[in-house]
């Protein structure tokens, strides 16, 4: 019960502070919806909003590390998304065909 005390004891919490952590909360949960999506395109385009929301939290508060890997998920992210856009972005059929039989 004192964790609850502790926690709301310091209401009302600054808007933007919570609005942050909604983000930062939507970020992480795209980013784990992201991981189950089959569909390379809609995958990339989850990943590209999902990094971008983690990219605006870790930037909020500071962080340089989990900044720059949130900028660099969102530039692949982004990349790979533009090469399936304009048909660029393709599997030869060895790797294919290796996805579908791992053992050979």
């Amino acid at each position: 019960m004192s964790i609850f005390i502790n926690l709301f004891s310091t209401l009302p919490w600054p808007m933007l502070e919570v609005i942050m952590n909604v983000v930062a909360g939507l970020g992480a949960v795209m980013l784990t919806y992201g991981i189950f999506l089959e569909a390379e395109r809609h995958q990339d385009g989850v990943f590209i909003i999902a990094s971008a929301c983690l990219l605006a939290y870790a930037v909020w508060i500071g962080n340089k590390i989990f900044s720059l890997a949130m900028g660099g998920l969102l530039v692949g992210s982004f990349i790979e998304f533009v090469e399936i856009i304009f048909n660029k972005h393709h599997h030869s059929e060895e790797l294919v065909e290796k996805y579908k039989n791992p053992k050979g």
